[in-house]
């Protein structure tokens, strides 16, 4: 799989991210780091403590990293569980929340795939 194909199977702006970072030689290093992040480990467990600021502010990084890799579909997600916490609980998050991990889990699991046959 090429990084195009890569940004493609996860709903991503390939052109964008490209343009973004000179070339793909960046976007390779930044890709992979994106597996080792926390902020979604940690919005689960704000969410299990209802610590909706915490939860707030860990969507928001995520979103905004997503944003920074032209992961669009994944950046969507975070978009609407950021807007339905901010300012507290909305009544809707666990809605919000299910799409973004959804989405989360396919494209970790896309990246995974792309870095193995990349790095053998």
């Amino acid at each position: 799989m090429t990084l195009k194909e890569c940004y493609k199977a996860i709903g991503g702006n390939y052109a964008d991210v490209v343009n973004r970072f000179g070339g793909e030689r960046l976007v390779f290093k930044y890709i992979y780091k994106f597996l080792d992040d926390e902020s979604y480990n940690l919005l689960i467990k704000s969410l299990e403590d209802k610590d909706f600021e915490q939860a707030f502010r860990m969507v928001h990084t995520l979103k905004g990293i997503c944003q920074n890799l032209s992961l669009t579909r994944l950046y969507d997600s975070c978009s609407l569980l950021t807007e339905e916490l901010r300012g507290g609980c909305g009544k809707n998050y666990l809605v919000y929340f299910n799409k973004l991990k959804l989405d989360y889990e396919e494209i970790i699991k896309i990246i995974k795939t792309f870095k193995k046959e990349n790095e053998d």
